[in-house]
């Protein structure tokens, strides 16, 4: 922590550091008052998957509900939003992305939005190699993210399908599965095809990333050159001789610590999201989390109320809290041990959300052990190294890319400052957070859906302005007031648990939006429909309207 410095950009670079009264300020200067603040480096998000949203249908091999929806609508729709979670990231002080597996059309997109300098770099592969590959997505051509390699030879052609697009990196899904007894052989068996693929990757100047969980296929995918582990080894606390490998070969690891627990919380109809997660996640993928309460009424009834007491079960929450458990002690361990640690968070899979997952993946590894000065490199220094960038970014020094977040309050005292953001700069260009994203009229009625359907209070009311009007339609004065509704509100949060509204049909026009709306946890029996009309004004919800 250094006091009292001014820093000095010109166009995208730090040019210099000094003491205020050091520093002659350059004429026609931008002057940013920073006193009283914390300037930090902008925020890495080292595993991220663009191709996936976040949402409860993204992922059909994990469970398919594509009876609902469709995954080609699914797909068509992270491709339309992906520039929505970047937004979501710069917003939230991450200036960089690393996407551990995307597709062909995706580094198409990629490219797109590197034209933006004031959008978060993204560091991306191409389709994950794999030793395994879900049925759900194959033969989907240019939007598949798999690719089963079964030989040496299709493993070297894969990485040099991926050159044309130019990925950042190659991504391999190491996946044995087999008794635990049978790890092993079975690992060992794919060995000379994870060599080959590092080595024509290494060939071409592209590092390798590796999914491996269990503490041999991560062995032995280092032991063959891998530069970067995706994920914490779960099946076993890792011995020293695996901790010295890792750092002698200055592998980094991502640990994603929360990303199977918001799997597990899913499907037991568990999943809660806090305040800033409501107000700051993207709202139809976090709305479409709680769809599994009123799809246990629908045609895929069966599978989810089965999901739901499988997840429920003593024994699969022991199963859960036992590999949890082994993922924090081999953190703290690797952590000490030297091994280099990038926070990274799996954001795409089922409920870990874009931007806003990433505080509580720093709080899970507050939790094993590590400082705050520790996560904050894990966050910003640490994955710079990945692609050996460390002498242009990750940190706030002369001759590097001014990529900062300045902070109203001290992030090494509480990781909770890190939300308290009062400006973000990306290649040097000072951004307002409240200016990064266009807020719709259909974004802040799903915003309130959510908050609703979560009860949480404070979500729900957000996006209300302070002397919200409420009628009964056309013309009938029900309610006036933020405090007003928070009072009738919080009691009926408080009185019924299983309140929950279903959107089955919406209507955009202009600053209107109608939603026909169908309600249970009200009565005993049956649900209560209700249509409502929205009225938006100056980025808030001004009137409501509900028709009888």
């Amino acid at each position: 922590m250094i006091p009292n410095q001014t820093v000095v950009v010109t166009k995208d670079m730090i040019s210099e550091i000094k003491p205020g009264h050091k520093v002659t300020i350059p004429k026609n200067a931008t002057v940013i008052d920073g006193k009283g603040k914390f300037l930090m480096p902008g925020m890495t998000d080292a595993h991220v998957h663009f191709f996936q949203s976040g949402g409860l249908y993204t992922r059909p091999d994990a469970f398919d509900l594509r009876k609902q929806i469709p995954y080609e609508k699914e797909i068509d729709w992270v491709h339309q939003n992906m520039e929505d979670f970047l937004l979501r990231y710069l917003k939230n002080g991450i200036t960089s992305v690393i996407d551990a597996g995307a597709t062909f059309n995706f580094l198409k997109l990629r490219d797109s939005f590197a034209k933006n300098p004031t959008l978060p770099s993204v560091y991306m592969t191409g389709p994950l190699i794999t030793t395994y590959e879900p049925e759900a997505f194959k033969n989907l051509d240019k939007n598949e993210p798999f690719k089963l390699v079964k030989t040496s030879e299709e493993g070297r052609k894969m990485v040099q399908e991926q050159l044309p697009y130019k990925p950042d990196f190659i991504k391999i899904w190491y996946i044995v599965m087999a008794d635990p007894k049978e790890i092993e052989a079975m690992a060992r068996k794919y060995e000379p095809i994870i060599k080959t693929i590092i080595e024509e990757a290494h060939k071409n100047n592209l590092k390798v990333a590796v999914h491996a969980t269990e503490r041999i296929t991560a062995q032995i995918a280092v032991q063959n050159g891998a530069d970067f582990l995706v994920h914490d080894v779960e099946d076993e606390v890792v011995p020293d001789d695996f901790i010295k490998l890792l750092k002698s070969k200055k592998v980094v690891l991502s640990p994603t610590l929360t990303v199977m627990d918001n799997y597990f919380k899913t499907y037991a109809q568990k999943k809660k999201y806090n305040t800033y997660e409501l107000e700051n996640s993207n709202p139809q993928t976090v709305g479409s989390i709680y769809d599994l309460q009123h799809l246990a009424d629908s045609a895929d009834s069966t599978t989810i109320n089965k999901m739901k007491k499988r997840f429920n079960l003593p024994q699969l929450n022991a199963y859960a809290r036992k590999k949890d458990s082994v993922r924090i002690i081999n953190l703290k361990r690797l952590s000490d041990g030297g091994v280099t640690i990038a926070a990274g968070t799996d954001a795409g899979n089922i409920a870990t959300q874009h931007a806003t997952s990433f505080l509580a993946e720093l709080k899970a590894m507050k939790e094993s052990g590590m400082n705050n000065w520790q996560i904050i490199q894990s966050a910003t220094i640490n994955p710079a190294k990945i692609f050996n960038k460390e002498n242009i970014s990750g940190s706030i020094n002369t001759g590097k890319v001014a990529d900062m977040v300045l902070l109203r309050a001290d992030p090494t005292e509480n990781l909770d400052h890190l939300t308290q953001i009062e400006m973000i700069f990306k290649n040097g260009q000072p951004i307002q957070p409240d200016k990064i994203l266009k807020i719709t009229p259909e974004i802040l009625v799903q915003q309130q859906v959510n908050g609703y359907n979560a009860r949480n209070i404070d979500a729900f009311l957000e996006p209300y302005a302070d002397d919200v009007e409420l009628y009964t339609f056309p013309d009938k004065l029900i309610s006036k007031g933020k405090d007003a509704m928070r009072k009738t509100y919080s009691a009926m949060f408080d009185k019924l648990p299983d309140l929950h509204c279903e959107i089955t049909n919406r209507l955009i026009k202009g600053n209107f939006v109608v939603d026909k709306e169908s309600v249970s946890g009200i009565r005993k029996n049956g649900k209560v429909e209700a249509t409502a009309i929205y009225e938006i004004k100056d980025n808030k919800i001004s009137k409501v309207f509900f028709l009888p």
